[in-house]
């Protein structure tokens, strides 16, 4: 019966999850768009059937200008099945100059009107469909091994996708309040996720307010900590056009340091926050006669053993994900003290601490939560003695 009611509830919290989202889209967005680029041109996806000609000048070993004319057969748009003439541009001098397009490419292609003609471009290769093959067999693979459970975790991995980049991505660039939205995305993605995965009961609600609790430590620690680093947000070459996006009411760059932080730290503390709710959960019902402290020794003692894993699981994230950054900046500085003083690694280093200390105070936190629910005063038995 209990289960009954518990995928009831489950299917409810989907359904209200998707009004939320389609809410909160439009309270984000507004009157304004999301993708504001030049709608002048269209983009096609095509096949290339054969190269035609290629031009070449100027080439000296692997520097030099090509011009690769080719035919295509359109997969996508208004021209569909037909053939068109497509032109690649190939400047070597540049480092990231694209290889010449082979038969059988799938590809993107910009149309572009010149002199009332349109002219087709060679745009970029088409990466989509590889990436959703390789998204398909994850997703077939966590239900495989976990069934039902698996289910509801793609279930909720796709509404945590669809908040985060339907909801918070159009509130940052409508240049709305980043540090409200942020907090109220990280609520929302951890009150359904652990509703879908976890149910409803005690065990999710400890882990719903331990997990709320390491992330309101780690935006805290944030925010304090900015005032001390002098951070400005420009951290990157992308960082700088999109705060000249806006020259008149620029993006709060030091918001979205600090949605970066307390988004990226969420998945980590809400898995120590269920981790010990639910280790906890399980230590009272095999152990009915331990006691409060004994309780909170245990979620102690667990938390210990999970911190180590977990810190290295932030830290390793965020450098693995900034290694060319890092590399590029050890080949052009002269000592380690100029690296560890750029803004980009103050700024990786601040992210890892305040994500760490995050989940660091999330393990006393949650045992605290789990200790104070989990147990009533007239529930509570003496150990009599036992330690």
């Amino acid at each position: 019966m209990n289960n009954g009611k518990n995928t009831i509830g489950q299917i409810v919290t989907v359904i209200l999850s998707v009004i939320i989202i389609l809410v909160g889209y439009r309270a984000a967005v507004g009157s304004e768009g999301v993708f504001k680029g030049d709608p002048s041109g269209e983009t096609i996806r095509a096949k290339v059937i054969r190269i035609t000609n290629v031009e070449s000048s100027n080439v000296t070993g692997d520097a030099g200008y090509s011009m690769v004319y080719f035919k295509a057969q359109a997969l996508s748009g208004r021209l569909r099945g037909k053939t068109i003439d497509v032109m690649q541009e190939i400047d070597r001098t540049y480092a990231f100059s694209p290889r010449q397009v082979e038969q059988n490419d799938t590809i993107l292609v910009e149309g572009i009107s010149e002199e009332g003609e349109t002219v087709y471009y060679f745009g970029d290769y088409f990466r989509i469909a590889p990436i959703a093959i390789l998204g398909a067999i994850f997703c077939l693979l966590v239900m495989l091994f976990s069934k039902a459970q698996g289910f509801k975790t793609i279930v909720s991995l796709g509404i945590t996708c669809l908040a985060v980049f339907c909801v918070l991505v159009p509130a940052i660039l409508n240049n709305k309040n980043i540090y409200l939205w942020s907090i109220l995305i990280c609520v929302f993605i951890t009150a359904v996720t652990l509703a879908l995965v976890s149910g409803f009961g005690k065990k999710s609600a400890c882990a719903l307010l331990g997990c709320l609790s390491g992330v309101a430590c780690a935006g805290i620690i944030t925010y304090l900590t900015d005032k001390f680093l002098n951070l400005t947000g420009l951290l990157e070459e992308e960082s700088i056009y999109l705060y000249r996006l806006y020259p008149n009411d620029p993006i709060d760059m030091k918001g979205i340091m600090f949605a970066m932080i307390i988004v990226g730290a969420l998945g980590a503390v809400m898995d120590v926050a269920m981790s010990i709710s639910s280790s906890l959960w399980e230590v009272k019902e095999k152990s009915p006669h331990i006691t409060k402290p004994e309780l909170m020794r245990s979620g102690l003692r667990i938390g210990g053993d999970m911190m180590g894993t977990m810190a290295n699981t932030l830290v390793l994230a965020y450098i693995g994900s900034n290694l060319t950054c890092v590399l590029l900046l050890i080949s052009y500085n002269a000592n380690l003290q100029q690296v560890i003083n750029r803004e980009i690694i103050v700024f990786e280093l601040l992210q890892a601490l305040a994500g760490s200390l995050g989940m660091l105070l999330t393990l006393p936190l949650t045992s605290l939560i789990c200790t104070a629910i989990y147990y009533s005063d007239k529930n509570e038995v003496k150990s009599n003695g036992a330690d």
